[in-house]
């Protein structure tokens, strides 16, 4: 039931490919955004669920457990995610980068107590950042529209694709129990979120189109995450292809 619940999530992009390929383009700010009414809508119903739901429980979290624990719930679920991190980095040829991600991910799952501990980070590990979307990216698959899905918010047609490939990768979702399953996916999403709390702040009084300030921070952010930071001038205007 698990797998049929993320065949149809790639079924449902799919669908929004063939869509937007029909779509006339239409730059904004140099992103490819021929969805901007659909994106702003959903935009709104994100922003609404959050405010209502998860940016409330994020608060109670937040202030509710003490820092220590905050911190070791949010190590246990960075150690989670390195898996992909891992698979990510071999299949981008980054073999030095795998090696030594890998080695954080065993330092961390063992002597740090599967990850509540980040002993590797300490020893001077630091983490990595990368997903499906990053590999894509580097094997040449080109952005595709800006797009805004529900709960998981802003992506591009290709980062929308890799998510599904972040999704069979990372451990929760091979839980059998389904219980359990549900559980860290929530506890996740709300610690996530609570990371976020001084920037939801900042946005809040940074702008007064939050739309176009997330488009654009989101479609710069990927572009250097794609390229290592160290994107080439020429291809500053990848996400309008």
């Amino acid at each position: 039931m698990r797998k049929l619940k993320l065949t149809s999530k790639l079924a449902l992009l799919g669908a929004l490919a063939v869509t937007s390929g029909c779509a006339t383009t239409q730059q904004v700010d140099g992103v490819n955004d021929p969805l901007e009414g659909y994106n702003r809508a959903m935009y709104s119903f994100n922003d609404a669920m959050d405010k209502a739901i998860i940016k409330p429980a994020a608060q109670v979290y937040d202030t509710v457990l003490p820092e220590p624990i905050i911190w070791g719930i949010g190590n246990f679920f960075q150690n989670l995610s390195e898996v992909g991190v891992v698979i990510n980095d071999l299949l981008q040829f980054k073999f030095g980068q795998a090696a030594d991600d890998f080695g954080r991910l065993a330092l961390n799952t063992t002597v740090g107590f599967g990850g509540i501990f980040d002993v590797a980070g300490h020893a001077g590990h630091t983490a990595n950042n990368e997903d499906f979307g990053q590999t894509l990216g580097y094997w040449g698959v080109q952005p595709g529209p800006y797009v805004v899905l529900p709960i998981f918010g802003p992506r591009n047609f290709r980062d929308s694709f890799g998510l599904v490939g972040d999704m069979y990768t990372h451990p929760i979702t091979y839980i059998d129990d389904t219980s359990t399953r549900n559980a860290l996916t929530i506890t996740g999403l709300v610690e996530k979120r609570a990371g976020l709390l001084g920037a939801s702040k900042v946005l809040d009084e940074a702008t007064t189109d939050e739309y176009s300030y997330v488009r654009n921070a989101y479609t710069q952010r990927r572009l250097n995450l794609v390229y290592d930071g160290n994107p080439p001038e020429e291809d500053f205007d990848v996400f309008s292809d």
